[in-house]
């Protein structure tokens, strides 16, 4: 009924409510605080104590300076420090040393392997340590907690061997699988670079004369071919004219000679004409071709030496006549002298031997011009190949200098691996370096009894709040006037106070002293219990 009214007139936070419900249920509250705390704090003497034992290792950075030598392996702490946990983590690692030291054999619980493994896992702790400045890391720490100080710094010892020696050995592992690495990649480059310096070769062989770096020879040769192709026809043909010149000169003869023959008198001076014109046209052309060439071009040359043989054939010539005439004005019969027709006979002869020559000079002329002919066509079809092979080259040169250029890095990779590979051996690289060696611990690390306590000291307060609020709850009688006030049609005019007789006033005397002691009582040994606990911690 009482419950009915509170919810239909709700009424706003009254403090002597709450004060009074104190004031009647403190010594519940009281007791009901000293037994939750007694029972967190009671069982954290009756949990096993288990001792942390830990050890700082520092991270040395390599000896040599990385601008000498380059290490060949991840410099990445967190994720090497990581990797050598894993690898140090293993069923194999943890059994090794569970077995050497006799760890997890309880008496009352037979555990498995895999269960020991498990449980070394859940014990065993690595720290690491960041500097305060650039948050990078300097060192780390292993721990690992038992139930015996003496066991637990001996695991600890044993972790701290195995992350120095695996540190060791993993680096050089590392650094030997790259640096082997490295020198098969080496080999390949090396294969192909050969590969395509074959190549490069072949193609060289194959296009010899046609290549870029030929054009300006193929060029200068070009011209000089054709130089010697216009001489050549120049000699041709003035070797022809010489051929039409001497070949008029001996019809001339002839005929001269039938005519002589026949009418009993000398030659005629017509040869002389002949050759006086011959030897004019070629003092003409000598002069019109010194005024563009030197002496010593070649057309200027021949030239000359045609005219000095014109000059002998007319000297020849007018040596014939004049015998000629002497021989007649001699001679009173119409015959002629023999000594006439031999010295016809031996300029005719004469002539005879410059017209052969003319005929292979010419036939050697024409061979030497097809010849040049047959050069000059080969080296512009050089000229007209190059685009394309210049193009080909190019494209093989490219990959030639990329295989060069793999094969270079490679090689100054390789080299630098391998000092960074010795300097692993050697054990200068980056190290592990334990600066505190594993601690003996001399008090648990658990269970944390002053902890312990403050927990057990909330649990009782909430625990007495709850055992009150709960006895309230079921509780329907009136304890204040109010409640009754509230109970009545009518208004209250005027109030008696309560009348207490002397054995009333002893009683409430005696509750409010056994209210104090008992909280004074409860407050003494939770103090003793904390001061207990943070002495023996």
């Amino acid at each position: 009924m009482a419950e009915e009214l509170e919810e239909q007139n709700p009424q706003p936070f009254d403090v002597g409510r709450y004060v009074n419900v104190i004031r009647r249920r403190h010594m519940t509250f009281l007791i009901l605080l000293l037994l939750g705390w007694g029972a967190v704090w009671g069982a954290s003497w009756l949990l096993n104590s288990r001792y942390r034992s830990s050890t700082l290792i520092l991270v040395e950075p390599p000896s040599m300076p990385k601008n000498y030598v380059v290490p060949n392996v991840s410099d990445d702490l967190q994720d090497q420090i990581q990797s050598i946990t894993e690898q140090i983590m293993s069923r194999t690692r943890l059994l090794s040393i569970i077995d050497k030291l006799g760890l997890y054999n309880d008496e009352h619980l037979s555990l498995t392997p895999d269960q020991k493994v498990v449980r070394m896992r859940k014990d065993i702790d690595v720290e690491l340590v960041r500097d305060s400045g650039n948050r990078s890391i300097t060192a780390f720490r292993i721990l690992y907690m038992a139930d015996n100080p003496h066991l637990a710094q001996q695991v600890t010892s044993d972790l701290t061997k195995l992350f120095i020696n695996e540190n060791l050995r993993t680096r050089r592992v590392q650094s030997r699988e790259t640096t082997s690495f490295l020198q098969r990649q080496l080999a390949n480059a090396r294969a192909d670079l050969a590969q395509q310096d074959v190549k490069v070769r072949g193609f060289e062989s194959a296009h010899a004369g046609s290549l870029p770096a030929q054009e300006a020879s193929n060029l200068q040769i070009l011209s000089g071919l054709q130089s010697q192709l216009q001489n050549e026809q120049g000699a041709l043909n003035t070797a022809r004219q010489q051929r039409v010149y001497h070949q008029s000169i001996i019809d001339q003869y002839r005929n001269s000679a039938m005519g002589r023959t026949a009418q009993g008198t000398g030659g005629t001076p017509t040869e002389l004409t002949t050759v006086d014109k011959r030897l004019d046209t070629l003092r003409s052309r000598l002069a019109d071709l010194r005024t563009r060439y030197t002496d010593r071009y070649p057309q200027v040359q021949e030239v000359k030496s045609e005219i000095a043989r014109t000059v002998k054939t007319r000297q020849t010539l007018i040596a014939s006549l004049n015998q000629s005439d002497n021989t007649r004005n001699q001679s009173q019969d119409t015959q002629i002298s023999p000594e006439t027709d031999s010295i016809s006979g031996a300029a005719l002869l004469q002539l005879q031997g410059q017209l052969k020559a003319d005929e292979m000079e010419i036939a050697n002329r024409e061979q030497a011009i097809t010849s040049l002919r047959s050069r000059i066509r080969e080296y512009q079809a050089r000229l007209n190949d190059q685009p394309a092979v210049a193009q080909r080259l190019a494209d093989l040169t490219r990959g030639y200098e990329q295989s060069q250029q793999n094969y270079n890095d490679l090689l100054k990779k390789v080299s630098d691996s391998q000092m960074a590979t010795n300097m692993e051996e050697m054990q200068q690289g980056q190290r592990f370096a334990m600066i505190d060696p594993p601690s003996l611990p001399l008090k648990p690390d658990y269970p944390n009894r002053m902890k312990m306590c403050g927990i057990g000291f909330v649990a009782g307060m909430f625990l007495g709040m709850f055992g009150v609020g709960l006895l309230e709850f079921f509780d329907d009688r009136l304890h204040i006037d109010k409640d009754f006030e509230k109970l009545l049609p009518v208004a209250v005019m005027a109030k008696i106070p309560a009348i207490l007789s002397p054995a009333d006033e002893k009683r409430n005397r005696r509750r409010a002293f056994l209210g104090w002691a008992m909280a004074v009582m409860v407050t003494v040994i939770i103090l003793a219990g904390a001061a207990f606990s943070y002495l023996s911690a």
